[in-house]
Formats: C-alpha cells, structure tokens, sequence
C-alpha cells in the first residue's frame, strides 16, 4: 500500500525573501537600499505571473561600463523560472519563445544599449514587444503562411524581463520598470566574486524553494490588491502593484520596506525623468521664469529661458529658442478654457508687447509638471498676488524691449 503524500511544510516568504535579497548582497552592490528590496521582490514575483495584471520591466543601467549591470542580471539568472539571455535577440524569437507549450521564460536581456542605443536605430518591433508583454493581455500579432495562403496568428507577450545596459531606455519601456541606476564600485564597497560554478547551486534552491512559496501563495496573491504609497498612482503604481502583492503575502517587516523602497524608487526616477522638451519647456517657466510673476513679455521669456544653465534653449539645433519656436511649443498646450496658449498684448511703460500669462499656462502645469518645488509660486491666483505693478515688473525685467 502506498503511503499517502505528504503536504509540503509552509514556507516562511518573510524569511525566505531575506535570504534572496542576502544572495544579492554577497554579489552586488546596488547603488541603494531599496535597489535591493526591490530587485528581492521582482525575482519572487516572476515565479507568480500569472497571479497578476501586469509584470515591471527590471533595468539595471549606468553611464559607464564596469558597474555591475551584467553581474545583477547573472545572480537574478539564478533565482527566476526557465531564464532566457538574449542579446541582440530579434522579437520574432522573443515572443515565439513566450509561447513555448513548456512555459514561458524569464528574458534577461543584456547591452540592452546595443539595441536602443543612438547608433541602433529604432528598433519599433522588439519595442513593441516589450511594451505589450508589460500586461497580460499583451499579444503580437504575426501573419503565418506563405504567399496567399496566410493568416494571422496571435502569439502572447506576456513575460517577465529584466535588462541590463548603458544609458536609457526609451521613455515607454522607462516607465514600465523599476530602474536601477548602477555605478563602479567605489575602493571601500566589496562584492564577493560570483563563480558560477561554485554559487549557481545556491541560487538554483533559493529559485526552487521561491518557486515552491508561490504555489502556496498564488491563489492569496490572485485576491490582493495592494495599498498603494501616497502619490503612486497611473503607471508607477501598475509597476509596483505586484510587487507590493509580494511583499505583503511574505509578511513580516516587507511590506514597511516594500513601500519605503517604492517611494523613494518611483521618486528617484521622478527626479531623473527629463520629460519631453514641451514639459520641460513648461516646468523652466514656472519654477525659473515666471515664479511669482502673473505675466511676462515674449522677448523677457526668452532672455531668461536662454540664461539658464543647463538648459536647452541657447542651442536648439545651432540657435537659440526664439518666438516663433515658443508659440510652436506653448500652442500645443491648452488653457483652462480649452483653447491653446497664445500669446497675449501686454501693456508696459506705455507700450504694448506680446507676451504670456500665468493663468494661461496654469492647466498645463497642473497636467503635465512634476510637483514644483518647495514654496514655488504655481498658480495663477499665487502668482498675482505677488505682483502689484504687473506693467512695472515687465518693464523692469526686460527695459530694453519698452
């Protein structure tokens, strides 16, 4: 007679999640400590994808060669299901290979650059592939056949990735992953060498033993729907919401850290995020041009844009940014009455200049800029109220144009 099975003993994923972000530690050195709360969680994660809506993208890039990226992806090989490296992978055999009967693969992807970089060219049809396989309804469609005889066959995307490269990514695979800004190792940071065939083994049982915890907490986890830190919402909250799914099965003090590393991640990448040039355009006139200023002549805008250091306007393609290009760009934006931003008369010391108000750009700073910075003056109503003379304070910021 056969002895009946035994249940497997329950596993603590407190503990467990502790010993994976140790295993990183012995390896890596992550440029911050949530680096590694979060890098702990995406592996847990990619054993559970099916319990969620949508799997981040995890990117470790640098300036510089030498910091550590291809490492990172070589100890997370160890701890995901079926890993798949891939460089210079075309998408075909991407999102073939997320079809596989035998199950999908976790692709690392590394010289991500090699692909996006400046010198690779577009590359629409694996971004394409990586943007749709972020949700689990993501699917490539691929016509099958040849000749007449073709149809179209529907291939899944969905799949977790992690990649590793120099630079950036393109702004919609940015925004759909965690990003890990590596740097060199500085003289007193030290990483214990990972020899693969010393210390494979020991992230291949930590990769079984995440694997048998997500059987136990899949059907937990498919229920969750976790709380999101104040202020994520829209797509950083997409990014984190099945890793705060993880963190909060697993229990113990990660669920606290899952949320800090959240912040202070999606944060970082908020401060990092250039944008594209229209939002920058609006964030440079309301932080450093018209802070506490209700309006201001269109010659008074540029002189001040164009003075600013680090910024683009001295040199947009060999000139510098001048009124026709700042209607251009301001046109494409709207005011709170639903018309674009134009520029307006304004009366200064007895003459009339063409010129922008607050109260026009107000909306679009509302919609489009990252939160001003502590104190700015934002608003229309804030910024008028600073200005008592408003034809004085023009004439004074530009007396050459009066």
């Amino acid at each position: 007679m056969t002895a009946p099975a035994q249940a497997t003993e329950p596993i603590d994923g407190a503990a467990l999640l502790n010993e994976v972000e140790q295993f990183h530690r012995r390896f890596n050195v992550f440029p911050r400590e949530a680096a590694y709360v979060a890098v702990a969680l995406w592996d847990a994660h990619a054993h559970l994808l099916d319990a969620f809506d949508s799997t981040p993208r995890l990117a470790f890039l640098s300036p510089e060669p030498g910091s550590g990226k291809s490492r990172a992806l070589e100890v997370v090989e160890t701890l995901v299901p079926r890993p798949m490296l891939a460089v210079n992978a075309r998408a075909a055999a991407l999102f073939r290979s997320v079809s596989d009967p035998a199950g999908r693969p976790t692709i690392l992807f590394d010289e991500i650059d090699t692909v996006f970089g400046p010198k690779a060219g577009d590359n629409e049809e694996l971004r394409g592939f990586l943007n749709a396989g972020h949700r689990r309804s993501g699917v490539t469609y691929r016509c099958i056949g040849d000749g007449g005889n073709q149809t179209v066959v529907e291939f899944p995307s969905y799949t977790a990735v992690a990649v590793a490269g120099l630079g950036y990514l393109p702004d919609t695979i940015t925004t759909r992953s965690v990003i890990i800004r590596m740097r060199r190792r500085a003289r007193n940071e030290k990483a214990e060498p990972f020899r693969a065939r010393l210390h494979e083994a020991e992230g291949h049982a930590l990769r079984d033993r995440l694997a048998q915890w997500a059987d136990q907490v899949r059907e937990d986890i498919s229920g969750r729907w976790p709380e999101m830190p104040e202020g994520v919402t829209d797509r950083p909250a997409d990014v984190w919401e099945p890793l705060l799914s993880v963190a909060d099965a697993a229990g113990g003090d990660w669920p606290a850290r899952a949320r800090t590393a959240c912040m202070e991640l999606v944060n970082a990448a908020r401060a990092d995020d250039k944008g594209s040039l229209g939002i920058r355009l609006l964030t440079d006139l309301r932080d450093h041009v018209m802070a506490g200023i209700d309006r201001m002549p269109t010659v008074a805008i540029l002189d001040r844009l164009c003075a600013l250091d680090e910024a683009p306007w001295a040199d947009m393609s060999g000139r510098p940014l001048d009124s026709r290009g700042l209607s251009k760009m301001l046109g494409e934006y709207m005011t709170e009455d639903n018309t674009p931003v134009k520029a307006r008369n304004i009366k200064s010391a007895g003459a009339v200049l063409k010129g922008y108000y607050a109260a026009d750009l107000y909306d679009a700073w509302q919609r489009y800029c990252p939160p001003p910075p502590s104190g700015a003056a934002t608003s229309a109503t804030s910024a008028t109220s600073q200005v008592s003379d408003p034809e004085k304070v023009a004439a004074t910021l530009f007396p050459s144009a009066t």
